[in-house]
């Protein structure tokens, strides 16, 4: 049972969705039949929402997230005819990941966390899975409101918070959190744990 299903997915709130001005090659898909604008509305299109929502996430603001899924969108176009099948929205959700870092990196160094700045603390292993029934992580959540709930996730380390979103908030299993943050399963599972104790702690601190 995710920790953060019960109100996640109502964080952040949607703006409609960013327009996206693409300028189409015209060349045809002889594997598919689809032009490039039909294969990316096909494959894109539907995931928008959720590509803002993990933009969002990373940014911590709405015309940042905006932004990012702006370039991510042409990214995803450019690339269309490379999709080699799969699931479209973890790999949709691969790129706008790696936009939004390439975006933090150019306008807010300081605040990207390297892989090399938790990598310590990663090598504590725990035994994370998803339990099913009430935990009593699950009726902490419950008790928390929405913005006390987003603005603890907010601070989390980028690393941790990234995949907890993926997890909890977009669902994702672990194999699609790996590719999309090309790290191994059991680094994911471990980020994982420690993302939720995180949690848990601040929440527990603030009431």
């Amino acid at each position: 049972m995710s920790v953060i299903s019960m109100q996640a997915k109502t964080l952040p709130s949607q703006p409609e969705r960013p327009a996206m001005r693409l300028v189409a090659s015209g060349a045809q898909d002889p594997m598919s039949g689809l032009d490039d604008n039909a294969r990316f509305r096909r494959i894109v299109l539907p995931h928008i929402d959720d590509a803002y929502r993990l933009a969002h996430w990373l940014t911590g603001n709405r015309t940042d997230a905006e932004d990012v899924v702006q370039d991510a969108s042409l990214r995803a176009f450019r690339a269309i005819r490379e999709y080699a099948g799969g699931n479209p929205r973890s790999w949709l959700l691969s790129i706008v990941r790696n936009t939004a870092y390439s975006w933090l990196r150019k306008n807010r160094p300081t605040t990207v966390f390297t892989v090399d700045d938790l990598e310590a603390v990663e090598l504590e292993q725990t035994k994370p899975g998803d339990s099913s029934g009430d935990t009593p992580e699950a009726t902490l959540i419950a008790k928390v409101d929405a913005e006390q709930l987003r603005a603890a996730i907010a601070a989390l380390p980028s690393p941790f918070r990234e995949t907890l979103v993926l997890r909890d908030v977009e669902g994702l299993d672990y194999r699609e959190i790996a590719e999309a943050t090309e790290v191994p399963i059991g680094t994911v599972m471990s980020r994982l744990a420690r993302a939720r104790q995180r949690l848990m702690l601040s929440l527990k601190k603030d009431r």
